[in-house]
């Protein structure tokens, strides 16, 4: 049986990302599985959309989801609607081969 991986927050600066929201950033990371709308509008680099979606703890750290993007995901992944898309149908079809 696979032993779940254990999730940890992130943090940066003082701001801070709770393990359920990076463990969906990781995820669409991996598989491409695309997010709910505030992860989502946050790897398209969409600011006015990600503030409007966002909870209070959330809106407060958008610096950790910002940073943790820039430093610790393929820049590939983020950064407008079309890097998303085409990263999430890169990952569709590396797992259909698999």
């Amino acid at each position: 049986m696979e032993k779940e991986k254990t999730i940890k927050e992130f943090s940066y600066l003082g701001y801070t990302m709770r393990p359920h929201m990076r463990a969906c950033l990781d995820r669409y990371i991996e598989t491409g599985l695309l997010p709910g709308h505030f992860l989502k509008a946050v790897i398209c680099n969409d600011l006015f959309d990600a503030v409007g979606r966002a909870d209070m703890d959330n809106l407060k750290n958008l610096s950790a989801f910002i940073t943790y993007l820039y430093n610790e995901a393929p820049s590939e992944c983020w950064g407008s609607k079309e890097a998303m898309f085409k990263w999430s149908e890169r990952k569709k079809r590396e797992e259909a081969k698999a």
